[in-house]
C-alpha cells in the first residue's frame, strides 16, 4: 500500500494540462449570498449592472433606483433591481482513504488531478476553492481561497496528501456539514465503496446544503475483475478475508452487485438533483471532463 503522494506537483501543474482546462467554465444558476465580486449570478438583487426585475418602492429604498419613466407614466413608483455577481464556493472534497492508493496505478491519483483541473477552473473565473481531505474523518486540506495566483498552492496542497485510513462517508460529511460553510457546490471525489453501501452515500450526502458534483472513480476490473481459482480475497476497506473459489456463477453475482449500487447511485443523484460524472482511470481525464463540460461549461 502507497504512504505517500501519488502524484507530484509537476504532474499537476503542467502546462498542457492546464491549458486544456482553462478553456472550461463552472456556471452556476445562482449564487448564495454574502460573497465576493466576481463572474456568478446573485440570488441578491442590488446595484449590479445586469437589469433583472421592477418591484413597487417601499420607505427607505434608495432613491436612486427608482425607475422615473414608469412614474411618469403610470404615477407609480418603482425600483429597477438589477443581478449581483458573486463568487461562487466550490468544495473539493477527495477521497484519500487507504483503498484509494491501491493498485499500480491507484485511482487517486485520477482523484486527485480531476480535483486540480475543477480547482483551476473555478480560481480562473475568480471563484472560491476549497480543498478536503476523507477516509476515516474529513480534514480542511485548505480553506476556501480565491485568486488565480492561488493555483500552485492548490497543487502543492493535493500533492501532499497521504492516505487517512478506511472509508467513512458518514463521519466525514458530518464533519463537513459542521463547518457551516457558505451555500455553494460540493465536488465529491470517490469510488464511494464504504462498508455502510448506498445508505451511508444516502445519509451523509443527502442532508448536504450544497448543491452536489459526484465524481464515481472506476475502473472496468470493478465490475469484472480477472479473478480465477481458489484465492484468500482481502477487504480493503476492513481487512477482512474470505476464501473464495471464484466460479462463473460468482463472477456473476459481483457484476449483479455492481449494477445495482451504480443504480442506486444513480437515483440519488437524481432525485438531489445533483450532477455526476464517473471517471474511467484507464483513460484520459480531458476528454471525460469535456463531457461534463458540454459546450465549454457547466451548470450547477
Amino acid at each position: 500500500m502507497a504512504t505517500g503522494p501519488t502524484i507530484t506537483q509537476a504532474e499537476l501543474f503542467d502546462p498542457k494540462f492546464l491549458e486544456a482546462v482553462s478553456r472550461l467554465r463552472l456556471v452556476s444558476k445562482r449564487v448564495a449570498r454574502g460573497g465576493r465580486p466576481a463572474e456568478q449570478r446573485s440570488r441578491d438583487l442590488g446595484s449590479g449592472i445586469e437589469f433583472r426585475d421592477f418591484r413597487p418602492y417601499s420607505p427607505g429604498d434608495d432613491f436612486r433606483a427608482i425607475d422615473w419613466n414608469i412614474y411618469r407614466r403610470l404615477g407609480r413608483v418603482f425600483l429597477r433591481l438589477f443581478e449581483e455577481l458573486e463568487d461562487l464556493p466550490v468544495y473539493l472534497a477527495t477521497d484519500v482513504s487507504d483503498s484509494a492508493f491501491l493498485e499500480d496505478d491507484p485511482r487517486a491519483r485520477t482523484g486527485l488531478r480531476t480535483a486540480f483541473a475543477l480547482a483551476s477552473i473555478a480560481l480562473h473565473q475568480h471563484d472560491r476553492v476549497g480543498v478536503f481531505s476523507f477516509g476515516e474523518d474529513l480534514e480542511v486540506a485548505m480553506r476556501p481561497q480565491s485568486g488565480r495566483g492561488k493555483t500552485m498552492q492548490i497543487a502543492s496542497t493535493l500533492s501532499g496528501l497521504n492516505p487517512k485510513g478506511r472509508t467513512d462517508f458518514r463521519q466525514s460529511f458530518r464533519r463537513f456539514a459542521s463547518l457551516g460553510l457558505r451555500q455553494g457546490l460540493l465536488v465529491v471525489i470517490s469510488d464511494f465503496f464504504d462498508p455502510g453501501g448506498i445508505e451511508a452515500i444516502r445519509e451523509a450526502l443527502g442532508s448536504q446544503r450544497h448543491r452536489l458534483l459526484l465524481v464515481p472513480l472506476w475502473r472496468a476490473s470493478d465490475r469484472d475483475p480477472d479473478l480465477t481459482g481458489d484465492l484468500e480475497l482481502v477487504d480493503c476497506e476492513t481487512g477482512e478475508t474470505e476464501d473464495v473459489s471464484v466460479t462463473p456463477q460468482i463472477l456473476e453475482k459481483v457484476r449483479d452487485a455492481h449494477d445495482v449500487f451504480h443504480a442506486d447511485l444513480i437515483r440519488f443523484v437524481r432525485r438531489r438533483g445533483a450532477g455526476i460524472l464517473r471517471v474511467d482511470c484507464d483513460h484520459d481525464l480531458i476528454p471525460q471532463l469535456s463531457h461534463l463540460f458540454e459546450g465549454g461549461r457547466y451548470e450547477a
